[in-house]
Formats: structure tokens, C-alpha cells, sequence
């Protein structure tokens, strides 16, 4: 009778002979049991025909161009309501009945290291808050806790991670107890993985001889981790039937919007779009537009180097603004039955492909630190479920209100700490003088969300007059 790692090895060739990927098991001989498991778990996890569908596809050119050329506006409720179906007013009263129904849930996608901040944790640990130094995670669930008590209802937050940060982002909680949050009331669960292939062949790449390279599948792989985590279940046994959605990096965002929860209500919406006025068709968002009476997202990567392309989205308006003007930022509203249909359809959501530096082992075990996009990497997008949901929809905010995203490390031009700080900072300050303060143009301020969510709350708690002239945080 054979050795049962020898039997094991054989079962395992089985598999990966017809796809040529035998390579993988070129270290076998050479771990122990647990590295042999670890291995065994990963292959047969890996879907080896979709792998080579999609690099033997990888060539083929999507048909943006042939879409994009008709790209137009999308429809839209603009900061400018003169236009709009809908008043801010009447959209905002309907938020806050859809809130006070408590028929509301979050998802939070944070998947993301911080890798590009310098900072070796999730991105969601980073102490990013003006004055008291909170964590991005900190701010978000407290925004969270502090709109369920003023609409007196409990908010699940669903919140995903990737290999790279459960764990850690799991104890940080722990050891935080939520930040206030009750433990049924958070859902933490982690996105999936997509082996790395080599662009030059399409094999598999190993990160080292008992673990085979995996990336995470990307946010569009939230609802597959959603389903397989049972999250939907308990969507659906909660009685919740809307969902907001918002990337951890955006500590400006407007966690449960009324006026944005009413307008994606009042108008029908499947799936509703927060975005900005872009103010160059490069700029690093995606643009929202409408192709033949659908919701796309196209990348603005994609435009570059597409002379005809740039031309399109370059066009302006008589006041000069961008005609294709919508960026997105990927803060969305979900019908909670719309994810669940989607999730049921084996195709909702495409890969994309992108070649990327992956660094690897070679034949001989050696590893490889490659200096050049080496590797073929797969992953999905959740803006691409916009065009398949009815009456889609874009919501225009203002920017400095709700929308400062943290990518770089200090001394980058944009996005970086000193950046959003100066941001958070000073959207505090215009609530303060709005509330009757005198602030200091030089001052930096923070609000705890617990203390006030917005202007008008504010307004209740400080003295008219008060003056602030020094850092200062209230809570």
C-alpha cells in the first residue's frame, strides 16, 4: 500500500496534470504534514478551468471603446436641486422614516493594508483622526452607533476583510470591544483569494514551496464572501432590506446618509452611486456614465492612452465644467433583494485582469523579487453589478463634506494623512462656526460623531460664541 502522502501527491496530480500545473508539486518531497496540508487546501480550493479560461482570454479587448463613444451624463440628483425630481428636503425625510424603520444595514469593505502608508496593520487600524488619534474602524463604527441612537434602532455592520487582515482586524476589535458596538450586531467576514499566474505562461506561481501566491479577488468579491459567510442569511432573518455601502479609507463619509438613503428610495433604485464632479477626465475615479440608457463605471485608467477616448470625457460644458462629470467614490445604497439575485447568478460580476510585480519562487526554490509586472492577477469589481440593477442611480455630494480618501504616505501630492486630517479638521471647524463659534482659521478641531453627528446637532450642544483657540476635541 502506498504512503498516504504518496497517495495524497498522486490525487493531487490528478488534478493539476490537465491543466499543466503539475509544477506545484515540485517541493512535495520536502514538507512536512502541515505545509502538505496547507497546499492541498489551497489546490483544491482553485477552480484550474476558470484559471485558464481566463488567462487564455486575457488578450481580449473589452468593448469599451465601442461604449464609451456613447457615453452620456448620467441621471443624477445634483447639489444644484433646481433640477432634480426630487427635493433634498423630501429626500432626506424619507431617509430618516426608512432609518427609524431600522430596515437598515452597512457593509464595510476593508480589506486593504497599509502598505503604501508605511503603516504595516489594516488600513482600518490607522490613527488617522485630527486630535485624538482615533482609527479609521474607531470613527466609522461610532458614526454607525451614534445614527442608530438618534433614529433609537440598532445598525448591523457587515464587515469585510481579506487573508491578509482578518485576524488582526479581528482581535483589534476584540480588544476594543467593538468600540461600543454589540457583538450581534457585527458581522466580520473575509473575501476571497485568486491565484497569481505568471503572464509569460499562465502557471501558477508559488510565494514559497508549500504556499501557492494568492491575491485577494477584489471589493466585487464581497458578494460571494457575503454568501458564503452566511451574511446574506442573516440580511434576510434580520429584516433588513437596504444596504449602505463605503470603502474603510473615506473617514468623510456620511455613514447612513438620510438625504442619500431617500433619494435611492424616492427614485426606485436597485443599486444608487455617491460621486463628485470630476475635475479632469484622468482624475483617479471612476466615471459614472450612461450607455444606452444603463449605469456604467469606466475606469479612468482606461482611458489613457486612447487619444480618442480623452477627447470624449474631455469635453466641457459652456461654464466649463466636464459634460461626462461623475466621478465615482465608491460609497453605494443596495437593495439587500438586488445582492441576492445577484449573488444567485453565476456571471454578476466579470474578472478583470491585471498584470502586476508578484514575487515568487523559481524551479530551483529560489525567490524572486521581480522589478517588472510579472504575474497575471484576477479581480472583480462591485461597480460592476451597476449596469444590472434597475433605475440606477447617481447622488452628487460636495467633496470637503464627504469625500477624503487616505492613500499615500506623507510627502505624496494628494491623499495622504496630513491631507485628510487637515479635511476632517476642517469640516469640524464650518460646523462649529455654523453652530456659533468663533474658530480660529489656523485651529485644528474634531468632533467625536457621539457628541454630534452633524451642524444642526452641534448647534444644541455648545454655547453660541464660544471660542475655540487651540486643538481641541469634543466628546
Amino acid at each position: 500500500m502506498a504512503p498516504l502522502s504518496e497517495t495524497m501527491k498522486n490525487d493531487l496530480l490528478a488534478v493539476l496534470a490537465p491543466h499543466g500545473q503539475e509544477h506545484l508539486l515540485a517541493f512535495w518531497d520536502r514538507l512536512d504534514e502541515v505545509k502538505r496540508q496547507t497546499l492541498t487546501e489551497q489546490i483544491r480550493a482553485i477552480d484550474f478551468e476558470q484559471i485558464e479560461r481566463l488567462y487564455r482570454n486575457r488578450r481580449v479587448q473589452r468593448k469599451l471603446h465601442s461604449s464609451a463613444v456613447r457615453a452620456e451624463p448620467p441621471a443624477a440628483f445634483r447639489l444644484d436641486a433646481s433640477k432634480n425630481r426630487f427635493s433634498p428636503d423630501q429626500a432626506k425625510r424619507r431617509g430618516m422614516e426608512a432609518l427609524a424603520a431600522g430596515r437598515l444595514g452597512v457593509v464595510l469593505v476593508a480589506g486593504g493594508q497599509g502598505t503604501r502608508l508605511g503603516f504595516e496593520h489594516p488600513k482600518g487600524m490607522f490613527p488617522i483622526a485630527p486630535v485624538s488619534r482615533r482609527s479609521l474602524f474607531q470613527i466609522h463604527v461610532e458614526k454607525l452607533i451614534a445614527v442608530g441612537r438618534r433614529h433609537g434602532v440598532r445598525i448591523p455592520l457587515y464587515l469585510m476583510t481579506s487573508p491578509a487582515t482578518h485576524n488582526e482586524t479581528a482581535k483589534f476589535f476584540a480588544e476594543n470591544n467593538r468600540f461600543g458596538l454589540a457583538e450581534e450586531d457585527l458581522h466580520i467576514f473575509c473575501q476571497g483569494t485568486m491565484p497569481a499566474v505568471d503572464a509569460a505562461t499562465g502557471k501558477v506561481l508559488l510565494e514559497e514551496p508549500g504556499r501557492i501566491a494568492l491575491s485577494p479577488d477584489g471589493h466585487g468579491g464581497m458578494l460571494s464572501a457575503m454568501d458564503r459567510s452566511a451574511a446574506l442569511d442573516d440580511i434576510h432573518n434580520r429584516g433588513v432590506e437596504q444596504l449602505f455601502y463605503f470603502q474603510v479609507d473615506n473617514p468623510l463619509v456620511e455613514v447612513c446618509s438620510p438625504e442619500f438613503v431617500g433619494y435611492h428610495l424616492l427614485a426606485g433604485s436597485e443599486l444608487s452611486s455617491q460621486v463628485v464632479a470630476k475635475r479632469a477626465p484622468l482624475e483617479p475615479l471612476g466615471n459614472v456614465v450612461a450607455v444606452d440608457g444603463r449605469l456604467v463605471v469606466i475606469e479612468y485608467s482606461d482611458l489613457a492612452g486612447d487619444e480618442k477616448l480623452v477627447k470624449i470625457f474631455s469635453e466641457r460644458s459652456a461654464d466649463g465644467s466636464l459634460v461626462l462629470w461623475a466621478g465615482s467614490i465608491a460609497v453605494h445604497m443596495m437593495d439587500a433583494a438586488f445582492l441576492r439575485r445577484m449573488a444567485d447568478s453565476a456571471d454578476a460580476l466579470p474578472f478583470h485582469l491585471a498584470e502586476k510585480k508578484a514575487p515568487h519562487i523559481d524551479q530551483a526554490g529560489r525567490l524572486i523579487e521581480p522589478t517588472e509586472p510579472n504575474a497575471v492577477k484576477f479581480e472583480r469589481f462591485i461597480f460592476d453589478l451597476i449596469p444590472a440593477a434597475e433605475n440606477a442611480i447617481v447622488v452628487e455630494i460636495d467633496p470637503a463634506d464627504g469625500f477624503a480618501p487616505l492613500k499615500n504616505a506623507t510627502g505624496a501630492k494628494t491623499d495622504t494623512p496630513e491631507h485628510v486630517k487637515a479635511q476632517m479638521s476642517a469640516q469640524h471647524r464650518r460646523w462649529l462656526t455654523r453652530a456659533g463659534a468663533k474658530v480660529a482659521d489656523d485651529v485644528t478641531v474634531e468632533i467625536c460623531p457621539m457628541f454630534a453627528l452633524d451642524a444642526e446637532e452641534l448647534a444644541g450642544k455648545i454655547e453660541p460664541g464660544t471660542r475655540v483657540t487651540e486643538p481641541t476635541y469634543f466628546c
